[in-house]
Order: structure tokens, then sequence, then C-alpha cells
């Protein structure tokens, strides 16, 4: 599988190209770790204490592969979210799949309430694992603390959600590699042993010179991309964490959440992130939903070398759905995932049209789940103290993303350098956040949110 690396200087467009280029340099990791500080699980069989903050689906999905890791003991411990309802059916299911050895989250461990991330990181013990899957607007404010409690940490994607976030983030990835904490970032797919195999070998030239790109996630209605109107008697605070998808403040929005993973995918069969991005998008089937999103978006990245990369998604019901990436080089081309994450399906054809019959390479053996795969590689990091840092990339997948979602609301070519300093940060004062506080973003007296309005609104993704 792939092992994180050195992270490139965040100084430049070409420094941070050249991370993905040495993403599979161990040696050059294991330098930096030279000086580091031993981790406190590593080469034992002591058990993993793990905590839960974020107790959604994924949340609650990402619990359930790490404690079915089988290379040593791993439990739950504590847990943290804002709705105490979310919390109670997450732990719920959870106990109900591995029983009180492996879930052992009393009462005065389950937390509500935004401070609850420090309550829950502080019943671990250095070394443990945390689970970061909140909206990626809290990443790096749960990251930072991580860090300082000596944790290992498990994040969702994406990691960032604007500029501000990204540079919090490249740097905060530094101080956890000079700590040797081990983080992994959920873009499960650089797991996939299927995709693994095919990057190789386009890597290796077996296509040719990559010439083009395409990734696709149509579909209908996903998450809580659409918000519908406030209800009476919630607050508007609660209100937007319950449709996080909904408010780019939260999640960066539908483009952030859901087409990274193909985003990412295809900028890993480049071996390479692209420098600018021009978009198309619009908010046609919207109804009475008050949310931020586009319903539509079609993004044109370009590589340094010049060859595009084009992205497709749509939130429509009632379309043509497709849910994968290709890539089209000098001697042939290839289908790297199809109809979703898993199975992949990896295949090269000596053609373009992908025709059965001009097939020369699939992946033929048993593909494991990416999202239990990367809880063992992480698992097993920790416990070997071997050198594991995903996040410069995972921050990396998620500026390019953003890149592609500014270049859409804003009707502008946008460069990477150009989002990564953008001053427009959608959340300042996380920190300060309360259950029965104001929400960073305020509807109008009509309940509606700003949205962007692309050719108006050029600086900035929505007028403030």
């Amino acid at each position: 599988m792939t092992t994180p690396s050195q992270p490139a200087s965040p100084n430049s467009s070409a420094d941070r190209r050249s991370f993905l280029k040495t993403s599979g340099s161990i040696a050059a990791a294991s330098a930096l770790m030279a000086s580091a500080t031993p981790a406190v699980h590593a080469q034992g069989d002591s058990t993993i204490g793990i905590a839960l903050v974020g107790c959604g689906g994924r949340g609650t999905g990402a619990a359930v592969n790490a404690l079915k890791v089988q290379n040593g003991k791993i439990q739950l411990t504590a847990m943290a979210d804002v709705f105490d309802h979310r919390l109670a059916a997450s732990h719920g299911s959870i106990s109900k799949q591995f029983g009180t050895d492996r879930v052992d989250v009393p009462v005065d461990r389950r937390f509500i309430g935004f401070d609850g991330y420090k309550k829950a990181m502080d019943s671990l013990k250095p070394g443990d694992v945390v689970i970061l899957t909140t909206p990626p607007a809290f990443r790096w404010l749960h990251f930072t603390y991580a860090i300082e409690k000596g944790l290992n940490v498990f994040m969702e994607k994406p990691v960032t959600v604007d500029g501000p976030s990204t540079k919090r983030m490249l740097e905060l990835g530094k101080k956890a590699q000079e700590k040797n904490l081990k983080v992994g970032v959920g873009l499960m797919c650089r797991h996939c042993h299927s995709r693994g195999e095919m990057a190789k070998r386009v890597h290796d030239g077996e296509i040719g010179e990559v010439l083009n790109l395409r990734a696709y996630r149509m579909a209908g209605p996903t998450g809580s991309a659409a918000a519908p109107p406030k209800p009476e008697g919630m607050s508007e605070l609660m209100y937007q964490i319950k449709h996080f998808h909904g408010f780019l403040w939260l999640s960066g929005g539908a483009v952030s959440d859901f087409l990274i993973h193909n985003i990412d995918e295809a900028c890993w069969l480049k071996n390479d992130w692209p420098v600018n991005a021009q978009a198309l998008g619009g908010r046609h089937y919207r109804g009475n939903f008050v949310d931020q999103n586009f319903d539509h978006y079609s993004i044109e990245y370009t590589f340094a070398d010049g060859t595009k990369m084009n992205v497709d998604g749509r939130t429509m019901p009632g379309c043509h759905k497709d849910f994968a990436t290709y890539v089209h080089g000098s001697k042939g081309s290839g289908i790297f995932s199809s109809a979703g994450h898993v199975p992949a399906k990896s295949r090269l054809f000596k053609g373009h049209s992908f025709a059965k019959d001009d097939m020369v390479w699939a992946f033929d053996k048993r593909e494991p789940n990416p999202y239990q795969v990367e809880w063992e590689d992480l698992i097993d990091a920790i416990r070997q103290d071997k050198p594991y840092n995903e996040v410069e990339r995972g921050a990396m997948a998620s500026a390019v993303t953003s890149m592609g979602r500014m270049a859409a609301h804003t009707g502008r070519v946008v460069t990477l350098d150009e989002l990564i300093d953008c001053d427009h940060e959608f959340s300042p004062g996380l920190s300060e956040l309360k259950l029965d506080g104001p929400s960073p973003l305020q509807a109008d007296a009509d309940g509606k949110y700003p949205v962007p309005m692309p050719g108006l609104v050029t600086d900035y993704e929505y007028e403030a």
C-alpha cells in the first residue's frame, strides 16, 4: 500500500506538487523520524484506546473499522458529539457489534458540547488514537489539541475547506510528524489494492504518457447537501451542523465532500497536483432548499505540463448516473474505478473505447475493503512504529478540490496558490462556539443564505 512520506514545503506550487512524487518514499520519512519521540505502542501488545469525536454515520463506521483490526486489542473508551441522540445511537450500534470487551464508554466518558473533543481526548493516554469525524470545519482545531495530547489520529476527508485552514493543516502536519504521531486521512481509495496496482502500471508507462483524466460523481440528492428551511425551535447553528453538507463553512459543500475522492484518484494517476482550474455550475433544481450548493459542477483542472483533468458532479434526481474515474494515455487507457468506491474493478485497455476485446489487464484478486485496509495500515504503523503521516496529501487533495469549487463559484480561473493564499476564512472563531450560541453564517430575514454568484461576486465564493 502507499506509505506516507516526507511532506514538501508549502511555499510554492512546485514544492506542493513535488509532495505527491515522493509519496512512496519510506526512507525520506524515516530520516525525519530519526530524532522523534518513539510511539508509546511501538512493538507492544498493549491495548490501544480509541476516542470517537463526531458520532455520525462516517464516525461510527470508522470506529467499527478500527475495532475490527486484528493485530492486538483495541478498545473504544470515549465519545463526543454535539447531538446527544447521535452519540447514543452510535454507542448502541457499536456496542451491539462488539460488546463490553471492546466498547467501554460509560456515561461519564460520553461528552456533549463543543468542548467535548477536549474531554474525550483527555481521557486517552499518549499513543492512543482519536477519530476526528465531525464536519470538516473543526478538523484543524481538533487536530491541534490531538497533537498537544500526543495522540495518533484518524481524520475524515476533507481536512480543509478554505485557504486559511489549508495553511494551518499543512503546518500541523509537520508538527505531528516532528512528534512521531501517526496520522491517517480518510481518502481510503489510496489503500485500495486494485487501484494501487493500476496506478503503478500507469506510472511505469504501460499506457504511455497520461494525456487526459476524467472523473464523475453524478447521482441524485446526496448526504445533507440539499438543506430545507430551518424548522421552528431549532437553533441556526445546530440546524446548519445537522445539514453540514449544505454550508460552505462547515464542509466546503458538496464539491469538497463528495468529489474529493475522484479528484484525488485522478491526481494519483497523474502523480501530480493541478496548478489551476476553471469551472461551471448552477442552481437549477433547488426548490425551497436554502443551502449554498450548486446542484451541478463541471471542473477543468490543468496540470503544469498542460494535461487536463475533467471532473463532473451532479446531485439531480432522474438524471444519468456515473461514479467512476478514467485515464487516457498515448498508448492506451484505463478505468481506475467504476460504480463507486468498492470494488474498483481497475483495468487497462489498448484503445480508448474500453472495449472488452481491447482489455490488456484487470485486477484479478480479491479486493479487500479499503475502508478496512486504511485502518489496518494505520494501526500497524502505530504498533510497529513506522513512519505514517497522510496530512499533507490530505490537505493538498482538499485544497485542489476547493480550487475547483472556488472557480465554479466565482466564474474565474483560480490557481492553486491563489486558493491557498486566499484570506476568506469561512468560519473564524470556531473555538468560541457554544450550543446555544450564534452560527458564523447568518440567514437573512427570509431564512435564506448567501449563495455563490459567478461573475458578480468574484473575489470570494459568496458575499458575506
